[in-house]
């Protein structure tokens, strides 16, 4: 169980710095990416931006699950690599569809990957309100 609950928080915190350091990265670059779309969208630019925030965001989302399909993976919870990430992404969303579920020796692990997906789902509800607040 102890074992769980450090590689749960260990990959909690690899997601939070990427996701940190990603959504940072992105905000820095707002503004050009913004005065870029009003030359070549004029009137749509605001509508543009949004939906490259929006493509942003899913992707960063991504990057989380494929960190935690890259636990499962290397720590042997999954022998193959595409129900490693089918997994991550069904509990990262909280979705949970249950026909896949971790042996008793893993299964803490799944409550943290829900748990990362709801904290990562509401952290960037955030942010994409205040990136949808900067392109008015």
């Amino acid at each position: 169980m102890i074992g769980q609950l450090a590689l749960g928080t260990l990959v909690i915190a690899i997601n939070a710095v990427i996701q940190a350091e990603m959504f940072t990265a992105f905000a820095q670059q707002l503004e050009k990416i913004i005065i870029h779309l009003r030359r070549i969208f004029r009137r749509f630019a605001n509508t543009a931006t949004i939906v490259i925030c929006v493509l942003f965001v899913m992707s960063v989302q991504t990057v989380n699950v494929w960190v935690w399909a890259t636990a499962f993976y290397l720590t042997g919870v999954f022998q193959a690599f595409e129900p490693s990430l089918y997994f991550s992404l069904v509990t990262f969303s909280t979705l949970g569809f249950g026909d896949i579920i971790l042996d008793e020796k893993w299964r803490i692990l799944s409550g943290l990957t829900a748990a990362n997906g709801l904290l990562s789902f509401g952290w960037s509800t955030a942010y994409m309100v205040e990136l949808v607040r900067r392109t008015q």
